[in-house]
């Protein structure tokens, strides 16, 4: 097939959920077995959920998230903007396989792994990157009215909250799961699909 028919995804990302992570991981995996291009983007789940009422847990979740999404705007705005992918296997490999929940922490440690400027990490802080942050959430969520979370995924010019998944399909159950994906979103008038979710998530 040409590169000019090779389909795309493009998936928006917030570091620190797992659903992204998953989701990420799927497209990847069903592009390693049939024609697909991804494309990873950075979105925060902490601009989804501003203003919003949270239970306790899932505020704190939210506020921890800006850290590592300051993080990975920050290196989008700068001369290494090229290791974006890197930087979200990297980092994502820690906290969603390795289980390394201290952002801090896995930050020091993805940026002295990349071997990017350790003032980056000056901007898990810096609340002055969060309008480029909200610009890039809102960009990804457009095609859902304005509402959606993360992961967001932009297939033939359809955007969709999801699929949310929790375990990353394998080889040919990548494949048609995106083959699925790939049918909802060329056919005229589908809206949405939603179901029970399972509480275990496999992230590896």
């Amino acid at each position: 097939m040409s590169q000019d028919r090779t389909p795309v995804a493009d998936v928006y990302v917030d570091p620190q959920c797992p659903f992204a992570w998953i989701t990420t991981q799927w497209l990847l995996e069903a592009a390693r077995h049939t024609p697909l291009a991804v494309g990873v983007h950075l979105m925060s789940l902490s601009c989804v959920n501003e203003g919003r009422e949270l239970d306790p847990w899932y505020r704190k979740y939210n506020d921890e998230a800006w850290s590592a999404a300051r993080v990975a705007a920050a290196l989008l705005d700068s001369d290494r903007s090229e290791l974006w992918p890197r930087f979200y296997e990297t980092f994502g490999r820690r906290r969603h396989v390795d289980g390394v929940r201290d952002n801090p922490l896995n930050l020091r440690e993805t940026v002295s792994e990349l071997d990017l400027p350790a003032a980056l990490l000056d901007a898990a802080a810096d609340p002055s990157r969060d309008d480029d942050l909200r610009r890039r959430t809102a960009e990804a969520i457009a095609g859902c009215g304005g509402d959606g979370g993360t992961p967001m995924v932009h297939v033939h010019g359809r955007a969709f909250f999801g699929p949310v998944l929790t375990e990353i399909p394998r080889g040919a159950a990548a494949v048609e799961l995106w083959q699925a994906v790939e049918t909802m979103a060329r056919t005229r008038g589908f809206s949405s699909l939603t179901t029970e979710r399972g509480e275990q998530l496999h992230t590896s």
